[in-house]
């Protein structure tokens, strides 16, 4: 049942992108393939490939695109985009099938449909089938020839054609000649030379064009300093680097990186980690080569497979972290601040590089390989209620979990939060009308205050300048800063702590999504003061920074209240001295009464994030259980072996 469910996802993303791809307007879909093959295309035009600057291949991939320019530009678009879904399948089916020993019978049945929507989930493979480029191709050769090619000559043979399409492939003859495979080198040489030549002879003015006046083709491209171009030269030049000081830097990091991977993929090759190995040598590909366009750096997935970490839970940070990077773009997995752009603009080529040279990933030797140190885990504690139906989804861990992948984790969420807050959006008109209906029910209720509130602090320009400054200061640094306290000091309760808040702000973007409401300063007819951003031209709203990055009408239930009020629990349920209670509960009372004097919130978006938050806590109480304090005689349950676990005397206390 679980690889029957796996090949539908496969399929439902294999779809999907096809769908995307033969939906998109003629004009924007397969804008590489129209620029090569369409009827204006260069490969249609007589004269040079490299004049009109659209065309970045080898001469032998143009020789081989050629014939292809005659056909049908419809059917070949069709073509093409099934064509290219199929390599990604074979693709799949080849590294899945090249898994170093052991392997379990699960694992290898597990581990096609796994590949094969990962790959269909990455970058490379999304930008190849929209653009309609080649680069799976060079890729798929390498694999074939390293794993299901029989004998050396015919393995070197399919390894040289990728280097005759992809010049950068040439770094495997050298893990082919250091791993014994000796006759595969010299084949894949001998190959890569003859499709050039017979290249140079069919098309000597272009060959020269791209072999000499292009240095290998290095000057080839409209801009080498873009984003796009995720190599060594491409980020030289993006760091403002030109000349021949960039030109001997980015020789001499090419070395360096060239020598250390090479080095190291012939460690893991003849420890048993042939697909590693070839995976680590794509990467010095991607570095060493003067351009590696995004759709070229399907290098780096191939790597998940290496295992980093003794422990079962680092274990997961590597394979994490590189999805993360293959699949999202670097906005979303950094931060948008002007000190994080040059690893922001380099995320993946920095990756690369540390696949390459740095991530320490373990040997087939070592004990851990196979049996990671296990995770402690705290026995079960029952309800303390017995009407409570606990749910055992989740084992409550002893240990802070990897800081990395928090930190990975944490900013990927917040991203897709502030997205989906994005997103949830009715327009101003049925935001304001949702505004109108609860400030007539807060009448009804009598506790319609915001209107006083907002014009008493008016009055008073110290009061109006302290609620301005706690409700734009406060909302970010308090969360985060319990967050770090509870990572270094409370392990245990960080992760309680975590779920809670991550469950109530999951159950608060529902309520942004269907119930889009204006807050007290955007309904124009009642008279509120927008103390924070002052008076503002609806048409054209101006909030300064915020202004495109926040919904404004994302106001139901109110998270600044919400996350003020989880703060205050946590501190209050865990601090040990009652003036650190008190101070802790003071910041939800101080928040609640900053959002309603500076007209952002109405009292009942406040109840709101109340009730969310304790639907959090509820959450977290029925799928793990009570909360158990960290004292010295909680029982760790901790797996010796897959299936087996070992206990220790003492209950945890439970509160």
């Amino acid at each position: 049942m679980a690889r029957a469910g796996l090949w539908l996802i496969a399929a439902f993303l294999a779809v999907r992108q096809v769908v995307a791809v033969l939906s998109t307007p003629s004009g924007e879909r397969l804008a590489d393939l129209e620029t090569w093959i369409g009827p204006e295309g260069v490969l249609h035009v007589k004269g040079p490939l490299y004049d009109a600057g659209q065309f970045t291949g080898t001469p032998f991939g143009g020789l081989v695109l050629k014939p292809l320019a005659s056909g049908a530009e419809q059917s070949l678009g069709w073509a093409w985009t099934f064509g290219t879904l199929g390599l990604v399948v074979v693709l799949g089916l080849v590294a899945a099938r090249a898994l170093p020993a052991p392997v379990t019978r699960r694992s290898a049945l597990l581990a096609a449909p796994v590949a094969i929507s990962l790959l269909m989930l990455s970058l490379p493979v999304r930008n190849t089938l929209h653009l309609g480029q080649t680069s799976i191709i060079p890729v798929l050769l390498v694999l074939l020839g390293c794993f299901t090619a029989r004998g050396e000559r015919s393995s070197g043979l399919l390894i040289g054609l990728g280097a005759a399409l992809q010049p950068a492939v040439l770094v495997f003859a050298p893990l082919l000649w250091f791993t014994g495979r000796r006759r595969a080198a010299v084949s894949s040489g001998v190959t890569f030379a003859a499709c050039t030549l017979l290249a140079w002879a069919a098309m000597p003015r272009d060959s020269w064009t791209y072999w000499v006046h292009h240095v290998a083709g290095a000057g080839l491209g409209p801009h080498p300093d873009g984003l796009a171009n995720q190599s060594l030269h491409g980020a030289l030049l993006r760091l403002g680097l030109h000349g021949p000081l960039e030109i001997g830097l980015f020789l001499v990091l090419g070395a360096v990186v060239a020598v250390v991977g090479l080095r190291r993929a012939v460690h893991y090759a003849e420890d048993g980690q042939l697909l590693l190995a070839v995976a680590l040598t794509g990467c010095v590909a991607v570095a060493v080569s003067p351009t590696s366009w995004q759709h070229q750096l399907l290098w780096l997935l191939l790597a998940v497979v290496g295992r980093v970490g003794r422990t079962v839970s680092a274990r997961w940070v590597w394979p994490v972290a590189v999805v993360l990077v293959m699949t999202l773009p670097a906005r979303m997995v950094l931060p948008d601040v002007t000190v994080a752009h040059p690893l922001r603009d380099n995320l993946v080529l920095i990756a690369v590089i540390a696949a390459a040279t740095l991530v320490p990933f373990l040997s087939r030797t070592a004990p851990e390989y196979r049996a990671p140190i296990p995770t402690e885990y705290a026995r079960p504690v029952p309800a303390r209620w017995s009407w409570v139906p606990l749910v055992p989804v989740w084992r409550r861990v002893l240990t802070r979990p990897n800081l990395l992948l928090e930190l990975l984790l944490i900013r990927i969420v917040y991203t897709a939060y502030q997205q989906v807050r994005l997103a949830a959006t009715g327009g101003r008109a049925v935001a304001e009308a949702h505004g109108t209906q609860i400030h007539s029910l807060e009448q009804a209720l009598g506790i319609d205050i915001e209107h006083w509130a907002n014009h008493a602090v008016v009055k008073v320009p110290w009061l109006q300048g302290f609620f301005d400054f706690y409700y734009e200061s406060f909302h970010f640094f308090v969360p985060l800063t319990v967050l770090g306290v509870l990572y270094v000091w409370r392990p245990a309760q960080y992760r309680w702590a975590r779920s809670a808040l991550g469950f109530a702000t999951l159950l608060a973007l529902i309520g942004f999504w269907f119930y889009p409401l204006a807050p007290p300063r955007l309904m124009p007819t009642l008279g509120f003061i927008d103390t924070v951003h002052g008076v503002q031209d609806f048409s054209k709203p101006d909030y300064g920074a915020l202004t495109a990055l926040t919904n404004q009408y994302a106001a139901m239930p109110s998270l600044h209240f919400g996350w003020a009020l989880w703060c205050g629990l946590v501190i209050a349920i865990i601090a040990p001295k009652w003036w650190m209670k008190a101070l802790g509960l003071m910041h939800p009372l101080f928040t609640v009464s900053a959002i309603i004097a500076t007209g952002n919130h109405w009292v009942l978006d406040a109840v709101g994030g109340a009730t969310v938050v304790g639907a959090g806590f509820a959450l977290t109480y029925v799928l793990s259980g009570p909360r158990a304090r960290p004292t010295t005689d909680v029982r760790p349950m901790i797996p010796r072996q897959a299936g087996e676990r070992q206990t220790a005397t003492a209950e945890p206390h439970r509160t």
